[in-house]
């Protein structure tokens, strides 16, 4: 089955699908659109820019028509402010994140830009982090005594019980073939979590102790082909900031 099929009953010829199409598969023939050729990267974009609902993408399944919405309804001041006054999370409530919200900020990686729209990523998601802390602990705790060029970064760090995930209800892990989508995929991940009232800690640390166990390497069951890029711990602030910190100013370049 053709991965594009396009409805010529409810084509009108507006031969919009054909310029916007990035793999250039489509084509107007006799005053119809044509998905003419396979290896078709998935993007959506003609699903997306058809006015008349002639496009169907079959290897998405049945998928339910959403409307989209343009950033412009955001306020652009009201977003660059929120975004400044994020901050690293490192002190959580004892509270749990509903299964609604998990879905939610999923859903938000899940749509995050990725090169021919490869969705090079998967997720781990963790709620009972007792096994991954312990063992995470172990292992840097080994490596202290042990030394070695990784050592400079915890040598006069103390590495409690709680060092990695901070108590915090609920950690996840971005796996990917490359950095760059898991990375993005994570962005659009945080502020989600942020709009949500959750915070949110990247733990770099984690993702260097599963290059160092293979207990937590077995027990992440990260899908072949991938490996955890960025460790996302997520729960409700038990911590609140009363002003924006200052930034160097951008290094820009104007060419």
């Amino acid at each position: 089955m053709k991965s594009v099929i396009i409805n010529e009953n409810l084509c009108v010829g507006c031969g919009k699908c054909v310029t916007d199409c990035v793999s250039e598969k489509i084509k107007l023939i006799g005053g119809k659109a044509q998905f003419m050729y396979e290896r078709c990267i998935g993007c959506g974009h003609c699903y997306a820019i058809c006015p008349m609902g002639a496009v169907t993408l079959t290897k998405f399944g049945d998928i339910p028509e959403e409307k989209p919405i343009s950033m412009t309804e955001i306020d652009s001041d009201m977003l660059l402010h929120a975004m400044k006054s994020r901050r690293t999370i490192r002190k959580f409530k004892d509270e749990k994140i509903s299964d609604e919200d998990i879905n939610t900020i999923i859903e938000a990686g899940r749509y995050c830009p990725t090169g021919t729209n490869a969705q090079d990523f998967s997720f781990t998601v963790i709620k009972n982090t007792d096994f991954l802390e312990k063992e995470a602990v172990s292992v840097f705790r080994n490596a202290q005594k042990i030394g070695g060029s990784f050592v400079k970064y915890i040598r006069n760090t103390t590495i409690d019980d709680n060092f990695f995930f901070k108590k915090a209800p609920l950690v996840i892990v971005v796996n990917g073939k490359g950095k760059t989508s898991p990375c993005l995929a994570s962005s659009y991940m945080e502020l989600m979590a942020e709009s949500l009232g959750l915070g949110v800690l990247y733990s770099g640390f984690f993702i260097a102790a599963t290059k160092f166990s293979r207990k937590i390497a077995k027990a992440l069951n990260t899908p072949e082909g991938h490996t955890p890029v960025t460790c996302l711990v997520i729960g409700y602030p038990d911590v609140e900031y009363k002003r924006i910190p200052p930034r160097n100013e951008a290094q820009v370049n104007f060419i």
